[in-house]
């Protein structure tokens, strides 16, 4: 679990760089293998648009249940931790399209009861670095609320909109070795640049929100899964059964 000062630092920053290895190798290689298997299968798509991949392989759901990933989030969302959603990403060499200034919680305005305790833990599956566009941050803007967004072009971008006049001077590059993992708040102002390099940056996020926090009734979260994935349910949330 993290330590006082490393959960001080998230809550001041709204992020923390975990060095550790979360999985063993071996677990870390299945996880590969099962990525390589979804791009493999994307047809059409992007390689960067690989979205909630467990609702359609629960392989997955060994490693977003796991212990090593819930001790690492517990100390953030508490002891009752429900999973929201997953996500393969990947910007392919040289073509990768920049990922532009968004909070998490933008997306999902109006689904939730809360959101001020939804924790995104990403792992690096390669190196994760300037070069390849790792992710990066601006610190302490997880207190700012929903901000304004601006269109943007989709075919270099991977969003459709973006928050204008972010101060690029203070952005903070979560530069990750293989195994590694960040763990940022849903609503921090973040982003990543194209992919210029020889090497694919490929990762996979894993978010959790605490299970006091409802879901609520509205289209948008219609056919939505969620599990409960530590603790106990205090909103009332429908949950998916454990596969494993």
């Amino acid at each position: 679990m993290l330590d006082q000062q490393a959960v001080d630092f998230y809550r001041t920053n709204g992020y923390y760089l975990n060095r550790d290895q979360l999985f063993s190798p071996e677990r870390l290689d299945t996880l590969e293998q099962i990525f390589d298997e979804h791009l493999a299968d994307k047809g059409d798509k992007l390689s960067d648009e690989l979205d909630t991949p467990h609702f359609r392989d629960s392989r997955l759901m060994d490693f977003l249940l796991s212990d090593e990933v819930l001790d690492l989030v517990e100390p953030l969302v508490g002891p009752d931790i429900a999973l929201w959603t997953s996500h393969f990403i990947s910007k392919d060499p040289k073509v990768g399209r920049a990922t532009p200034w968004h909070e998490d919680s933008a997306y999902w305005n109006g689904r939730l009861s809360e959101y001020d305790r939804i924790v995104t833990v990403w792992l690096a599956l390669g190196p994760s670095n300037r070069t390849n566009g790792c992710m990066r941050v601006v610190p302490g803007t997880h207190d700012n609320g929903f901000s304004e967004y601006v269109p943007t072009d989709k075919t270099t971008q991977t969003f459709h909109a973006e928050i204008p006049g972010v101060d690029e001077s203070t952005a903070v590059y979560f530069e990750l070795e293989r195994g590694q993992c960040s763990l940022h708040d849903g609503r921090i102002i973040h982003g990543a640049e194209p992919n210029t390099s020889d090497l694919r940056r490929t990762g996979y996020t894993m978010r959790y929100f605490p299970a006091s926090v409802k879901v609520l009734p509205v289209p948008a979260n219609d056919g939505w899964q969620i599990w409960l994935a530590r603790g106990r349910d205090s909103a009332g949330n429908t949950y998916q059964p454990d596969p494993r």
